[in-house]
């Protein structure tokens, strides 16, 4: 498949093993793995982050084979409310420093279609999140107002 905005197809990449239940040389249980989680999100650190520290630090290779759930639904399941996915707030905060960036440097016109290019992502991804209903028909992306729909 070519990559969204370029000429160029892209690179192949290794696949991971199906599993369905947790590898012998895993010793952390399902309580320790959502303590670990409800911690790490308490301190600030993203979702993406709390699943690199558990395979690096803790040898979970997996959370959802471990758990049966994945890290966002454990973090829902103990309260915590998410304002928008995790890869369109990514999205957003690039696109609001690259805005910041264009105002002092207004004729640098390689990152200025960077930043088409990262809004029309924000757009497809809002569109999509719209017709799975994990965002409200009504949220929409503005430029202008950005830094105040990102809050965690």
């Amino acid at each position: 498949m070519a990559k969204m905005h370029t000429r160029k197809k892209g690179k192949s990449g290794p696949t991971r093993p199906l599993r369905t239940e947790a590898p012998a040389w895993s010793t952390m249980t399902t309580e320790e793995v959502t303590t670990v989680v409800n911690d790490m999100w308490k301190q600030g650190v993203s979702t993406s982050e709390i699943g690199m520290v558990l395979r690096d630090k803790y040898g979970v290779p997996d959370v959802k084979v471990l758990t049966g759930k994945k890290i966002t639904q454990i973090l829902k399941e103990n309260g915590e409310d998410f304002a928008v996915p995790e890869d369109l707030y990514n999205l957003v905060v690039k696109a609001i420093g690259l805005r910041k960036h264009m105002n002092s440097n207004n004729k640098d016109v390689h990152n200025k279609r960077s930043l088409m290019n990262i809004e029309s992502k924000i757009r497809r991804l809002v569109k999509y999140y719209q017709s799975t209903k994990v965002l409200p028909a009504t949220w929409k992306y503005k430029p202008e107002t950005a830094e105040m729909l990102i809050t965690r």
